[in-house]
């Protein structure tokens, strides 16, 4: 089934820079209300070790989390199709303001566990609501032959909001107002993100539909197959796993890293949140760059040789360099760095999964949507499991590189889809030129 408007007017927006000019309100709102999301990242498993609560039961919170998460950004890519964008955005604003309410104010701030699993458990339904609904809008308004960049704005976006300001702002804030006046004030942050949509944004995804008159049954048929691909084509379904492979360390090291840092390594609290937040400092720039960078040299060859196979090496590396010059801050930094550019080269991914089945592209996008959510669960869960067998954190770390290199060779069964007239493109796209 198609989806592109039968009209002469071209459905796309105006491109610079990679970045689909009419959804620049939607990019700064997404970098907004992923700060709120993230604020917590880089204190909370810490926190709850100070309250007593051991590593099985703080990996258990995030897995939980993440499983929801996952969930949600499958339903997410076809609840968007549906009902639109914008107004899955705000549905997930609004639950998850109304969630981390309950999260800080029943069980963080009374040390209540139950609350706290409950609350955040289902806090992880929100958060892709926002996210992906936003994703699908994107890859919706935006040329083919320029995906893999403004999906590389996305992540940017999600780096400077969920990495960068949140890191760098709970380190500053938790020393001065506390752990819990800082969870509070995420929701500003929510808020003023989910009021952007509100204002800027136009739900041009549910005006495309209308104008192809294409039928809610059809489209529900079409979002079936974001079942059926996995099991059609083996590409998709290699794609698939290589996609929840691919952030294992992003998802799965903060769950004990911070713990092992300033417990084991001798960091604080401060230098730990700073080492953290230069890991996502430079991804703004190295997201948008790959994207540029992977149209050119071969989407699957970057992310097969820098990403997997890179990711196998400084996963590993950032656990036993510091672990032999314990203290040494510098020497962290430089292996954050160092992760950080592997991990920022599967940036092409999300234009993959599109271009793998371009008749059916929302439902290759709720392949790639739900790739993203275990993704999320893959990290936090192989180190629950691991932890709960009383493994030792070197062998989780150990595992998460064997995982990448797993990751790289499952990419050599995937099909290139990339068109070759595409890896030399103009900075600058029209809408005219998309048609």
């Amino acid at each position: 089934m198609s989806v592109q408007s039968s009209s002469t007017k071209s459905p796309y927006s105006r491109v610079v820079f990679g970045m689909p000019i009419s959804l620049l309100w939607g990019y700064i709102a997404m970098a907004i209300f992923m700060t709120g999301d993230g604020i917590e990242l880089a204190h909370l498993s810490r926190y709850l070790y100070d309250l007593g609560y051991g590593e099985k039961q703080v990996s258990l919170v995030f897995t939980v989390y993440a499983l929801t998460a996952a969930v949600s950004s499958w339903l997410s890519g076809a609840v968007s199709e549906i009902y639109g964008p914008k107004k899955i955005m705000l549905t997930g604003a609004i639950w998850w303001m109304v969630l981390h309410a309950v999260f800080v104010y029943f069980g963080v701030s009374e040390n209540n566990f139950i609350w706290m699993l409950v609350s955040y458990t289902l806090r992880g339904f929100a958060y892709p609501l926002f996210f992906y609904g936003f994703y699908v809008l994107v890859v919706q308004r935006t040329p083919e032959h320029r995906l893999a960049s403004a999906t590389g704005w996305i992540w940017s976006m999600f780096t400077i909001g969920y990495g960068i300001t949140a890191s760098f702002l709970s380190g500053l804030l938790v020393p001065e107002i506390g752990f819990i006046n800082t969870l509070w004030l995420s929701l500003l942050f929510a808020a003023v993100g989910g009021m952007i949509i509100f204002l800027t944004v136009k739900n041009q995804s549910e005006e495309n539909l209308n104008s192809e008159g294409v039928s809610r049954k059809e489209k529900l048929r079409e979002i079936s197959r974001g079942i059926t691909l996995i099991f059609e084509d083996r590409s998709m379904f290699f794609a698939l796993i290589t996609r929840i492979l691919c952030n294992v360390a992003l998802f799965g090291l903060p769950v004990f890293m911070p713990i092992y840092f300033t417990r084991e390594l001798g960091f604080s609290t401060k230098e730990w949140a700073t080492i953290w937040g230069v890991f996502f400092l430079v991804q703004p720039l190295t997201n948008v760059l790959w994207g540029i960078i992977g149209d050119r040299i071969g989407w699957i060859f970057q992310m097969r040789w820098f990403g997997f196979f890179g990711c196998t090496i400084t996963t590993a590396a950032f656990y036993y360099l510091p672990s032999l010059f314990p203290g040494n801050l510098a020497l962290a930094i430089v292996c954050a760095l160092l992760l950080a550019l592997t991990l920022t080269s599967f940036v092409p991914m999300g234009a993959i999964f599109p271009m793998l089945a371009p008749q059916h592209k929302g439902a290759a996008v709720s392949v790639q949507n739900l790739g993203g959510g275990f993704g999320n669960l893959i990290g936090p869960a192989v180190a629950a499991l691991m932890f709960g067998l009383s493994f030792e954190i070197k062998h989780v770390i150990i595992t998460f590189s064997l995982l990448y290199f797993a990751g790289g060779v499952m990419t050599f069964f995937i099909r290139n889809p990339q068109p070759k007239l595409e890896r030399n493109v103009p900075l600058k796209t029209t809408a005219t030129e998309s048609e």
